[in-house]
């Protein structure tokens, strides 16, 4: 590990660069540097705008140091409102499917947390898909490439007790305005919504549907300007939605039921 005596210069680095936690990322960093010139990467790689996460190589979620790698959407605090929304609705033993995974952090919470009889996670990125599966690894969930319900396995139509999205919904304009860590360093794919941003969660609804068991339950984040014009969406299709919000975590989720009774529970 690198010395001590590196800390204050490496916090006046970072401080000098903009990184507003510089204390906590320059403990980070030391922590994580086999010698001073790996520090000193490590060190020029952050000073340079690399997120935090990618030059560590994890985030940390959920309690849980999550892989991530460059070119993967790094997961953000605000996404435990989602895993908590997810919680309150899962019954025992859920059929449970990821979508728009990413590294996969909410499945890795889900597989720990709910004990699903059926587990799954997809992503329409490569680079997304390696990392999940890597974080998944051991847990006996596959991770699908692909878009949306597309790659997931027939037999599992209609019978998904949970299905889980923190989908893409930054509208377009606003991608540009994003923070340079997600806009340069973070995939399109996992940012653009589309105009209005619910381009790709009208996608989602439109399709879970046909994919949620009676009774079963769609969860999504989404920003809080769109919560009205999502929910017209999901009771449009059948759903009956619900509205979460946390102001510690600046999070909005939506959960959405499909009528109808819970059927007989499938084996896999």
């Amino acid at each position: 590990m690198a010395s001590s005596h590196s800390r204050p210069a490496l916090v006046r680095r970072l401080r000098a660069a903009g990184c507003v936690f510089a204390e906590d990322e320059a403990d980070l960093l030391i922590a994580a540097a086999a010698s001073p010139a790996a520090l000193a990467a490590l060190a020029d790689r952050r000073v340079a705008g690399d997120p935090l996460e990618h030059v560590l190589g994890w985030a940390e979620f959920g309690g849980l140091r999550v892989s991530v790698a460059p070119g993967v959407f790094v997961p953000r605090r605000r996404t435990a409102l989602l895993v908590a929304a997810a919680e309150a609705v899962a019954g025992p033993e859920p059929a449970v499917v990821e979508l728009c995974c990413g590294s996969g952090a909410v499945s890795l919470l889900l597989a720990r947390r709910l004990r699903p009889r059926w587990q799954a996670a997809a992503d329409v990125d490569p680079t997304a898909v390696g990392c999940a599966r890597r974080n998944l690894a051991g847990l006996d969930v596959p991770v699908y490439e692909g878009d949306l319900f597309d790659p997931l396995p027939v037999r599992w139509r209609g019978r998904l007790d949970l299905v889980v999205a923190n989908a893409p919904y930054v509208p377009t304009a606003a991608v540009e305005l994003m923070p340079p860590e997600a806009r340069l360093h973070e995939p399109t794919v996992a940012l653009d919504g589309g105009s209005d941003g619910l381009a790709v969660l009208r996608r989602l609804a439109g399709d879970a549907v046909r994919w949620l068991a009676p009774g079963g339950h769609l969860v999504v984040e989404v920003g809080a300007s769109q919560v009205d014009a999502l929910c017209v969406e999901l009771a449009r299709g059948g759903l009956e939605p619900t509205v979460s919000r946390s102001a510690e975590l600046d999070a909005t989720a939506v959960t959405a039921r499909l009528r109808g009774s819970q059927g007989p529970l499938p084996t896999a």
